[in-house]
């Protein structure tokens, strides 16, 4: 499964009320860790996110750590990946999601996102790429 940046935020101590690794430890979602995948671009977000935020760099470096550990990583810089991302630059326009997005289509068939702008076309994206789309709330659902 693939998952979108927000994911990686509690990593660096930043708060989203989709944490999805505390949902792991506590076994609220019976999924391993080192199921979940990222693009490489998810680390640059969360480190402009964190300096955004003013997140002190320790807690940012820790962070990437543990991704780069236990996370599988796709670049962002992968032929199909590049490929589809430009094609979904016609319906979403943050690039940066398209890569990400682009990296489930063609690495996982997955994407876990909170997304508004995905989440307005997946109908059209998952029957045009046949993945599937889903949320944090969603995943909660299925693993209960």
């Amino acid at each position: 499964m693939i998952i979108d940046t927000t994911y990686l935020l509690p990593l660096a101590r930043i708060e989203v009320p989709v944490d999805i690794f505390s949902a792991i430890l506590d076994n609220k979602l019976t999924i391993e860790i080192r199921s979940l995948a990222i693009n490489l671009i998810s680390i640059f977000e969360l480190q402009a996110k964190a300096t955004k935020l003013g997140i002190p760099p320790v807690h940012v470096l820790k962070a990437v750590q543990f991704i780069m550990k236990y996370l599988r990583i796709h670049n962002f810089w992968d032929k199909d990946i590049v490929e589809t991302s430009f094609e979904l630059g016609k319906l979403i326009p943050d690039y940066i999601d398209c890569i990400i997005l682009a990296t489930a289509i063609e690495k996982d068939n997955t994407l876990l996102t909170e997304d508004t702008r995905i989440l307005k076309v997946k109908q059209h994206i998952e029957e045009q790429y046949g993945i599937e789309i889903i949320t944090y709330n969603e995943l909660l659902r299925k693993h209960s």
